[in-house]
């Protein structure tokens, strides 16, 4: 069971018509149930948002897992639903099995705002998401679609533009964008207690590589993945998509007990564990190549026989299987 906290320009109907998200629904959805939901004055989801603050968007989370009753779960926050979704880790441990965090922050924008100039900055970026998200002229909308996704293709750039107009430019939208820019969970976040993973783009216009850096640092354990990418929503047909998918799916499949699993790497070469452990870093094989300075077809050959010597059926499970007893804890 996989559960995504509410972010915004989402749409429960249209997301998966959509070339941006539809990428992301379906890696969600390849290996687990998914329960997603609109956040306040997005998509479908009620656009009076008077009385909105950062505990209610909390409790919008806590809802939608109360009325489909799942056991325990993996938690999914993207951009400010990763704020929604470590306050609901805090609040719930006993729910939360796993934690993924997307583009997230510890401080948002208006919080970690140091100077009149950036704060004005924050300020104007809601103003227009409340004045010009719904309007005919796409140019407003544009703007955050440049920041967004900038090597999208023209296909993707237009159908990115008109979801924000159906489904995240409203003045209730701006309000709980608001409330997420002033957010800081710099107190809480060290009081996650299940396994984390932190995602961020490393080169993105939205929210700065420094800030997700910054949150994986204060959640004890977490493991912090960098992503080469200048896109904030990772497109599918970059070369840093491979990379998320692969870290997302052996991320979900890991033992909540990682790093207490024994493994008989008895066998193994001195070589052939310095490859289990690049493997459960989550690298490729050209990456091992180049970090271990030998060549595409010798990694290939020994992942064979570490396969072959540990018993695992597939380079899947030789990753997991590895994470879980303590490889590929170290940064890249």
């Amino acid at each position: 069971m996989l559960v995504k906290a509410g972010n915004w320009v989402t749409h429960v109907e249209r997301d998966w018509s959509n070339p941006v998200w539809a990428p992301w629904l379906s890696l969600m959805t390849s290996r687990n149930t998914l329960i997603r939901y609109d956040f306040r004055g997005c998509g479908l989801s009620d656009s009076d948002a008077r009385a909105v603050s950062f505990d209610r968007l909390v409790d919008d989370l806590a809802a939608v897992v109360d009325a489909a009753r799942p056991d325990r779960f993996s938690l999914l926050g993207i951009a400010g639903g990763c704020a929604i979704a470590v306050a609901y880790a805090v609040r719930f441990p006993e729910k939360v099995e796993r934690l993924v965090l997307y583009g997230g922050f510890t401080r948002g924008a208006i919080a970690r705002s140091v100077n009149a100039s950036q704060r004005e900055e924050a300020q104007t970026y809601l103003r227009l998401v409340e004045l010009g998200g719904a309007r005919e002229d796409p140019a407003f909308r544009q703007l955050f679609t440049a920041q967004f996704i900038p090597d999208a293709t023209p296909d993707q750039s237009q159908a990115f533009n008109e979801l924000m107009r159906l489904a995240g430019g409203s003045r209730a939208a701006a309000s709980v964008l608001r409330v997420l820019h002033e957010s800081d969970i710099t107190p809480i976040a060290p009081r996650v207690r299940c396994p984390t993973l932190v995602l961020h783009p490393t080169q993105n216009f939205r929210i700065p590589f420094e800030e997700g850096r910054a949150l994986a640092s204060i959640i004890p354990k977490a493991r912090f993945v960098p992503l080469e990418s200048r896109n904030f929503i990772m497109l599918e047909q970059e070369p840093a998509w491979s990379a998320f998918v692969r870290e997302l799916e052996v991320f979900l499949e890991e033992s909540p007990l990682s790093g207490d699993v024994e493994l008989d790497v008895g066998e193994l070469t001195e070589r052939e564990r310095q490859i289990l452990e690049l493997l459960a870093r989550g690298l490729d094989n050209g990456g091992i190549a180049a970090r271990l300075g030998i060549s595409d077809k010798t990694v290939r050959n020994r992942v064979s026989l570490i396969l072959d010597k540990l018993s695992f059926e597939n380079r899947m499970q030789a990753i997991v299987r590895a994470r879980e007893a303590g490889y590929g804890q170290k940064e890249r």
